[in-house]
């Protein structure tokens, strides 16, 4: 039988189109901007992600979540119905990264830095004083 994780709910959201629901019990951290090609493609910009303990994300039962491994070491969750990326898990990672954008509001959190720069688009500054990585 699967453990039930009874923390309080942190934050809930999902999809475009509702196909795919989560709940988050445990912590959040706040949002990073990452600016790498990839995230770049999949989002036509760059990418907010909050991220929380695998073991504190609950993804509701759907047929509609898949998972397409974006590199050797990365694979992205999104809604096969809408299209909606809405997770990004790294190989070995001790978190799981959630799309700050799929989460319902009121949020709580706020962008804190800016990662991957290096891979920026040609077409826009990073103006906000947040701290950036390449």
């Amino acid at each position: 039988m699967a453990e039930v994780n009874e923390n309080p709910v942190r934050a809930t959201g999902g999809c475009l189109c509702g196909s795919v629901r989560y709940t988050i019990r445990g912590a959040l951290r706040d949002a990073w901007a990452c600016h790498c090609i990839l995230c770049r493609r999949q989002q036509s910009h760059f990418a907010a992600y909050a991220a929380c303990d695998p073991a504190d994300l609950e993804i509701a039962p759907t047929n509609k979540l898949r998972w397409y491994r974006s590199s050797p070491t990365a694979r992205r969750g999104f809604c096969s119905k809408c299209g909606t990326q809405i997770f990004w898990d790294g190989k070995g990672s001790d978190h799981i990264s959630v799309s700050a954008g799929s989460l319902n509001e009121p949020t709580g959190l706020k962008l804190v830095k800016h990662i991957c720069v290096n891979q920026k688009g040609d077409y826009y500054e990073i103006s906000d004083g947040l701290p950036q990585e390449a």
